[in-house]
This record gives C-alpha cells, sequence and structure tokens, in this order.
C-alpha cells in the first residue's frame, strides 16, 4: 500500500534550525537540493563520499541525512549502516536516494536503518516535503512524565529511555533508535494486540509516512536484534501469519 505525499512546501516548520547533511557526489544535484532546502529555512552540508559522509556525521551531528545510494568509497547502505552503528547524541532520519528502480526492495530489505527513499529523478518540491514530514515527528509528543513497564521491560516516555529487565530486577540500558523506541512503546501500551502493517505505520508516522510498507518488516528485524534472546524465534515479538505482528508480555 502506498501513501500519497502531502504537500507540505510553504507551511511553518520550527523556529529551531534543522541541519541537513547532504552527501551526493553529483555536484549539480547536491546544488539544487540545497538550493531548495535553504529556501525552506533549513540549514545545509555538503559531502561527496562515504568516508567523508561519517566524518561530517559525527562532526554536524545533522538532523536529517540526505543520502545518495551510489558514492563514491563506501556505498549509501554501508555507510547508513555505519551511521546507525556509531554512538552520537542525535539519531538523524536518512532519506535514500537511487537512481535504479531496483535496488528499492534491497533499501527495505535490509536492516541498514533508512526511515525512506526516494528514485531519481525526482522533483525538488516533493523531496522538501519528505524532508520536512520527516522532521516533524520530532516535534510530536506530549510532555507528560510517564513510564511503561511489563515484565521484562521499563520505558520512561518522558526521558526517552528503554530498559530490559534482568531476572534479578537490574535495570539493562537498551540502545534504540527514536524509531525503535517508538515500536516497543507502542506494543508495550496493548500488549497482545494483533498490529497489520498499515496500523502500525498509522500509529508512529500518520499521514507523513512516504514509500513501502515493508519497512516496517526492517524495523521490526532491527528491534528484535536488541530486545530478543533468539532474534530468530522471537519471545516478545511474534509474527501473526498473514497478518502481522503481536506483543507478548506480561504487565505489571
Amino acid at each position: 500500500m502506498k501513501h500519497s505525499p502531502l504537500e507540505l512546501v510553504g507551511e511553518p516548520f520550527s523556529a529551531l534550525p534543522m541541519n541537513i547533511l547532504i552527501i551526493e557526489d553529483e555536484v549539480e544535484i547536491a546544488e539544487l537540493i540545497r538550493l531548495y532546502l535553504e529556501k525552506e529555512g533549513f540549514t545545509c552540508h555538503h559531502g561527496r563520499d562515504g568516508l567523508s559522509a561519517l566524518q561530517k556525521v559525527q562532526e554536524l551531528q545533522p538532523d536529517l541525512i540526505i543520502l545518495d545510494l551510489m558514492i563514491p568509497g563506501l556505498d549509501g547502505l554501508e555507510v547508513c549502516a555505519r551511521i546507525r552503528q556509531q554512538p552520537s547524541s542525535k539519531d538523524p532520519y536518512i532519506l535514500m536516494l537511487t537512481a535504479k528502480g531496483e535496488e528499492i526492495d534491497r533499501i527495505i530489505g535490509l536492516s541498514t536503518g533508512a526511515d525512506d527513499y526516494m528514485v531519481k529523478p525526482f522533483s525538488p518540491k516533493e523531496l522538501v516535503a519528505r524532508v520536512r514530514a520527516l522532521l516533524r515527528r520530532t516535534l510530536r509528543g506530549g510532555g507528560q512524565s510517564q513510564t511503561q513497564r511489563t515484565q521484562h521491560f521499563l520505558v520512561d516516555l518522558d526521558q526517552h529511555l528503554a530498559n530490559r529487565i534482568s531476572p534479578a530486577g537490574q535495570l539493562e540500558p537498551l540502545d534504540l533508535t527514536t524509531l525503535e523506541f517508538q515500536l516497543l512503546s507502542t506494543f508495550m501500551s496493548y500488549p497482545g494486540r494483533v498490529w497489520n502493517r498499515t496500523q502500525l505505520i498509522d500509529k508512529l508516522w500518520g499521514s507523513d509516512f512516504f514509500g513501502d510498507e515493508r519497512v516496517v518488516d526492517t524495523h521490526i528485524a532491527r528491534l528484535r536484534k536488541k530486545i530478543e534472546p533468539d532474534p530468530a524465534s522471537p519471545t516478545f515479538i511474534k509474527t501473526v501469519i498473514g497478518v502481522g505482528y503481536k506483543f507478548e508480555d506480561l504487565l505489571v
């Protein structure tokens, strides 16, 4: 199922400066992207290859990265995977660019951590709309202090902390991305409920989502690797064949 893009260009966005890192070896395309984004009030930086991209991520701590798949040195998939693995004070959103339509399934299928993708050639206005939609996710959420607890997990929504509870009752911090945290919190809010992909997308992204619903499978696979004793045989996040997923753990 495809979700139609929202025409967000030109709407007020945020008083906070948003930094965007563009990793694109084609200078003309990078400059076009930069012009459209800076017109919308974003601060843009540019890198042309995989190794410099990783260095700039550490230096700039961007809010969002526009990452071309075919760049010199490390390709976009490898860069994306390394960004998700390296420690950072920010968990940037990643919008992947590809000139090959057949690469889309590969991007979605691999657990590299991309949040969205666009196929070249693309409309600059649509790219801006997708950037705004991704960054708008960071502006959501209430300010009330709230915790969620099941037999094996404790989530602090206010401080954005997730912990596994050991058999001895000790808290073991979980290193989750923003989307993984939101996914776990959603599952913990409704233990036993069966969710299909569309419902999870509507819950986590709303109408700001662009792309293929199978990206949900990628994020669930990544979350399983971090919380399951055996990701190949999940204890907590179960697959309901032909329907979707459900979370099983006792409420406390």
